[in-house]
């Protein structure tokens, strides 16, 4: 029999092991001195950088549309925490310093998560679309991402009118997993965020205008059967173009996916059998706490 981790053996040793992690990202915030934004403003900077709207009610699978409607109230109430961030040279954005616990007393409402790779719900579920979308927007940027973790290498729910790379997502749980990126420019931005009825929008917005604009897209994408399980493969490239001349200066390789697809293949499906190419290249999952990620 496989032997258990400490965390998994209870629900108490599972929220002791939590408690620890949450402890020893704050005593390493403190040790490293790290300069976080926090300041915010109601007042807009001049340049928009990139701008995009997310879905709010995605229809993933099975997965009960209430919990949809909950992440729009928890989405409205988390945003309010960011919105008119500035990011001033040499400060540091965390996900989790702006918003904190998510809790019910702060009338948060149980949502969609993810625990040891299935579809789960708790208090707060749905804050990975927001850091999804933050983290879309910084990828159009000159920002350099400081701490970014993905779901695993895993295909959790069939796509349903997306609109971006699959592979550009983010996995987050407070605190110890958090979407960071720091401002090692001498710009200035700023993050507007907001929710609607219907999506959850964004803008990222700076002082100057940046030299380069950047064209995010995939590549090499199919679906292959190895050992009788199904995977998504491709890969997911960002193209650093010059605003001036338009010209392509680089195209930088910033994922490979080879994502075990966790849901029923429909039919129609075109998957390729036992592809050779594709093995020994599996992801392997980070070495973290089995922990519930907001989805």
């Amino acid at each position: 029999m496989e032997r258990k981790l400490f965390c998994e053996i209870s629900p108490f040793t599972y929220r002791l092991s939590m408690e620890k992690e949450i402890l020893k990202r704050h005593v390493q915030d403190m040790l490293r001195k790290t300069l976080f934004a926090k300041e915010r403003t109601e007042e807009s900077l001049p340049v928009i950088i990139y701008r995009h709207n997310s879905l709010i009610r995605r229809r993933l699978g099975n997965v009960n549309m209430q919990l949809q409607e909950n992440k729009a109230t928890n989405l409205a109430l988390a945003v309010k925490h960011i919105d008119g961030l500035v990011i001033r040279p040499g400060e540091t954005f965390s996900v989790w310093r702006l918003i904190g616990r998510t809790t019910k007393r702060k009338g948060y409402k149980e949502g969609l998560t993810i625990a040891k790779g299935k579809p789960s719900q708790g208090i707060g579920g749905g804050m990975c679309q927001l850091s999804n979308l933050i983290h879309w927007l910084v990828l159009h940027s000159e920002l350099t991402i400081t701490e970014h973790h993905h779901h695993d290498g895993l295909d959790l729910f069939p796509d349903f009118g997306r609109q971006i790379p699959f592979g550009t997502g983010t996995s987050i749980s407070y605190n110890y997993i958090d979407y960071r990126f720091r401002n090692d420019t001498q710009n200035t931005y700023q993050l507007r965020l907001w929710t609607d009825d219907e999506y959850l929008c964004g803008e990222l917005r700076a002082t100057e205008q940046q030299p380069h604009t950047f064209h995010i897209h995939a590549e090499n994408e199919f679906f292959s059967r190895e050992g009788g399980v199904v995977y998504r493969n491709g890969e997911v490239y960002r193209d650093i173009i010059d605003r001036t001349s338009g010209q392509r200066l680089d195209s930088q390789l910033i994922r490979t996916n080879h994502a075990r697809v966790m849901y029923d293949c429909p039919p129609s499906m075109n998957i390729r059998e036992d592809n050779q190419q594709c093995r020994g290249i599996e992801e392997k999952p980070a070495h973290h706490l089995h922990r519930p990620l907001s989805e």
